[in-house]
């Protein structure tokens, strides 16, 4: 059976044979080369990437090359973009139950100095290709829900699907980008092989529109978590438009966002809503088949 992205369905796992096209595509347009890293000196300098985006307390690395020697030789996802001979990217995966089928996407990041060049596309392409080769038809990560741009660039620019709102998920964590914050968590899956997902690699967005919808969390004139109506469908859960500079700015309000969002989002999808997409404009929406 072929789909129109060429794919070919064997043995339940989707084989997308546009999947390395597709992320060499994206990997030419960043201006970065992207390849699997297996060396010590590649992980250190993954290691020395990730601490100069996150800043990590000293007693408290986000990956060890220790860690990275072990996930690599027992055969998981470790991957690098390269600007020139300069690591600006890194990407870290290893696989789920094995019953499952299914790959964790952990720790992925770019340096600030590359935003807006879509280094983050071309890496998550490439482990997509990567997963394919293996077997692997899902992939999933977890993302700080307050992010707007976090948001739109897994749910529409990657086509993935919101699973589960987890609450303080990873629990207190010592770094510039986490630390004082509780750390609450969208969890993702990434369907390789689904119709969505192969637009999105090929330079489609998933876009949602929400005509009628119902605001179930808005915004404040003064950008404070406004509640809304829970009743109806489709339901729009908005987040700040810069959860970053609110955190130094105004960290009592990110915590009014923190809250509201845990419950008007995490208690929606608790009770069976569906997050049909992220927008432009900072909103989810979600939709309720009881609606």
């Amino acid at each position: 059976m072929t789909n129109t992205d060429g794919a070919t369905s064997m043995d339940g796992v989707t084989n997308l044979i546009a999947a390395d096209p597709h992320a060499d595509r994206a990997a030419r347009a960043a201006g970065v080369s992207v390849r699997e890293l297996v060396t010590i000196e590649d992980f250190v300098a993954v290691s020395r990437l990730f601490h100069g985006i996150w800043r990590p307390a000293a007693d408290s690395p986000l990956v060890t090359t220790e860690l990275l020697r072990a996930l690599t030789k027992a055969g998981n996802y470790l991957a690098g973009a390269y600007d020139g001979d300069t690591l600006v990217g890194a990407c870290v995966g290893f696989f789920g139950a094995p019953a499952d089928g299914t790959m964790h996407s952990h720790i992925a990041g770019v340096d600030p100095s590359m935003a807006g060049r879509n280094v983050g596309f071309a890496l998550k392409l490439h482990q997509r290709a990567w997963a394919l080769r293996r077997g692997v038809g899902v992939i999933a990560w977890t993302f700080d829900p307050l992010v707007a741009r976090n948001a739109y660039f897994n749910l529409a620019k990657l086509g993935a699907t919101a699973a589960e709102y987890l609450p303080d998920f990873y629990g207190g964590m010592e770094d510039e980008v986490n630390g004082g914050d509780e750390t609450d968590r969208l969890l993702v899956r990434w369907d390789l092989g689904a119709p969505e997902v192969v637009a999105a690699c090929a330079g489609r967005p998933h876009l949602v529109t929400h005509h009628q919808a119902v605001v179930a969390l808005g915004r404040t004139a003064a950008g404070a978590p406004e509640p809304g109506v829970l009743d109806g469908s489709p339901l729009l859960v908005g987040v700040p438009p810069d959860a970053a500079t609110l955190r130094g700015a105004d960290p009592s309000v990110r915590k009014e966002w923190r809250i509201a969002v845990r419950d008007v989002l995490g208690g929606l999808l608790a009770d069976g809503a569906r997050v049909s997409g992220f927008d432009r404009a900072g909103w989810y929406v979600l939709t309720r088949e009881d609606r």
